[in-house]
This record gives C-alpha cells, structure tokens and sequence, in this order.
C-alpha cells in the first residue's frame, strides 16, 4: 500500500519583497501566476493547484510544506494521525485549487498541510518564458534529529526511506519517485535546505544553466549527477537567497514489491535497492566533486 498523500503540493515562503520574487520565478523559473485578497501570491507550474506560495512578511523563510492528499484516501489519513495523537486543523477553500487542508506538525514543530486539491478547477497553463519546470519535485529541511523527523513521517504519513546518506541525512518518498522529501542535521534545525523543480531531461538543465548565466545568476553547486538518487542536478540562489535546485533523471521505484530502483545505467548497485550510504564524495556526486564546504550545514 502506497502512502495516502501522492506528491509535493507546494512549499509556501515567506518574503519582504512580494514583486521581486514573483518576478523572478515567472520571469526566469517560468511559472504561473495568480493572485489571492490577502496579498498572497500563487505560482503553479501546470496542475490544479500552486507549486509555490509567496507569503508577504518582515522576513524570508519557509511557511509550510504542502502534500496532496488522495480524497478518497482523506479519511483513512485522519484516522490514522487520530491514532498517532497528532492534532489536525482543518480549513476549507483555504487557497486557490484547494477544497480542503489540514494543518498538522511535525515531532520538530514544521507546519504541514495536507491538500485536497479542486480536480473541478480548470488546470494552469504552462509558462511560454523562462526555464519552465514540469513540477515542483522535492523538498529539503534541516532537522535536530532526521532520525525522528523519519519515524513520524513512516508513522503518521506512510512515507518510505529511500536511502541514507551515513545516519544524518535521509531521503524519503510517497510515489515512484526517490524522494519528495529529504531530512538533513544540521546546526539551524527547522530551516529550509533547499527545494526542487523537476526539467523534462538533461538538455533542459544545460538550457537552464545557461538562462541562469544570462542573467548573471551563479551556481552554488553543479552541474553534477548525485550518487544518491543519481538524479542531474544544479543548485543557485533565489533573490530571497532560498536555495533551488533542478534536476532530471531521477530514481524511481515504481513496484514496491520488487524494491528496487528502475535500473539505470549510472547506477552503483544492480539492481539498486535502498540502503545507507558511506558518506563520501561519490555519494553525493558521482562526477567528483562533492560540493561547497557547509553546503550541507
């Protein structure tokens, strides 16, 4: 049985400067945009609801993370957070594209939604500007203890962990995909380390890393091809300074009775199953170099 919740909804940031970053993830990410009363912007990249949130406030961060909830499944998640004893608040027609959310936290105390998503809404067009992302794909946070951050998220939300890197860093998924989360320790637990959008292949990240460098927007990192999850990668900074990562090719499982990876012909392992990782460059990039020091802090 699969997790009840399906992908990565939104991740919804909070910002001093509304325009700016709307302008840069439509002009240059290539989103959609649309507006709510309260000052909200809505950004989607295809699909019934937003892929982000931008949220006016006196400073950058991360709101909350939202997942989708299957509806037919709604239920059987309330029973079972119910039975875990984690407090649920729920709104209705809270954002636009979503009938229905609930609102929990984390055992680190990081809001959560759990999104039913309007299927009777018209779906949002895609961009016809900038890098124009399939979808919003992952989403990383720093934890005090990712060991049990991944126990609630096995626990509450039927989550699976994919891979570890060492016992400090832990990637966990809720489809085929590899991971649609990632848990890292670090010295500024309940922080965002970074979220991701998925390109369509690897010529759609060279298209990308050169529309960044157009713009004069450097790399922090990449491009690479990562051990763990092998998927391509390349991370820079938006104007707020969150990180944003885009990636192709990345591991999926798609029969959890085989439980093993789609092989690939970059994999380590055959078949590739999950497992821990030794910490080590290769793991975190199979083409040398293993990132910026404290990238991972």
């Amino acid at each position: 049985m699969t997790s009840p919740l399906n992908r990565l909804s939104h991740v919804a940031l909070k910002t001093p400067d509304v325009e700016r970053m709307r302008s840069y993830y439509t002009d240059v990410i290539g989103l959609t945009s649309y507006d709510d009363d309260d000052g909200t912007v809505y950004l989607a990249s295809g699909g019934l609801g937003p892929a982000l949130e931008l949220i006016p406030a006196v400073s950058a961060g991360v709101d909350h993370v939202a997942f989708e909830l299957t509806a037919h499944r709604e239920q059987e998640l309330l029973t079972r957070l119910e039975s875990q004893r984690v407090e649920v608040k729920t709104k209705t027609d809270a954002e636009p594209g979503i009938v229905r959310v609930h609102d929990i936290e984390d055992v680190e105390g990081n809001r959560i939604q759990l999104a039913v998503i309007d299927d009777a809404r018209e779906a949002a067009g895609y961009s016809l500007t900038g890098i124009v992302p399939q979808k919003i794909g992952h989403v990383a946070t720093r934890t005090q203890s990712a060991e049990a951050v991944v126990g609630f998220y096995e626990r509450a939300l039927d989550f699976r962990w994919s891979d570890w890197m060492g016992d400090f860093f832990a990637f966990m998924r809720c489809n085929a995909d590899h991971h649609t989360v990632n848990f890292v320790n670090a010295s500024n637990p309940g922080q965002m380390h970074h979220f991701a959008f998925e390109l369509k292949d690897s010529s759609a990240v060279v298209a990308a890393c050169d529309a960044l460098a157009m713009r004069d927007i450097q790399m922090i990192w990449g491009p690479g091809r990562h051990g763990i999850g092998h998927n391509l990668f390349t991370y820079h900074a938006d104007p707020d300074g969150n990180v944003v990562e885009l990636f192709c090719d990345l591991d999926r499982i798609v029969s959890e009775d085989l439980g093993y990876f789609e092989p690939r012909p970059w994999h380590t392992d055959h078949p590739q199953r999950p497992k821990r990782w030794i910490p080590d460059p290769s793991s975190a990039n199979l083409w040398g170099y293993g990132g910026p020091e404290g990238f991972l802090a």
